[in-house]
């Protein structure tokens, strides 16, 4: 299971994050704001991973560089607390899941980016 996630393709995700956001009356600027502040990638950068259409793997192996702040990230995704999550890869897309989940729960910007702390 862990590896057919790996080997998912970040852009077939993509438009489910942004329409998970959309539903709750968040906007896709948003999601990509958190995408940039967890990975480090530019606009370009992202639009680049979306249309060479990489997997998870590649997308988190090129991220220019995952946010100081992600140990801050704390909660549950799926039933596992992602604080806990022992495997690096899994770890960083459960912390995305963990982020856009917030998003859609209407967290404010400034806590879902931990700018507050």
């Amino acid at each position: 299971m862990t590896q057919r996630i790996y080997k998912m393709s970040f852009a077939s995700v993509y438009p489910l994050y942004i329409k998970k956001a959309e539903r709750k009356g968040r906007t896709k600027e948003e999601v990509d704001e958190i995408i940039l502040w967890l990975t480090g990638y530019d606009q370009a950068g992202l639009a680049e991973q979306i249309e060479e259409q990489h997997d998870f793997e590649t997308f988190f192996e090129q991220a220019p560089e995952l946010n100081p702040n992600v140990s801050l990230i704390k909660g549950v995704v799926c039933g596992i607390r992602v604080e806990e999550i022992e495997e690096p890869l899994m770890q960083k897309i459960r912390y995305l899941d963990k982020l856009i989940d917030e998003l859609a729960k209407g967290k404010k910007m400034e806590k879902i980016l931990r700018s507050d702390v």
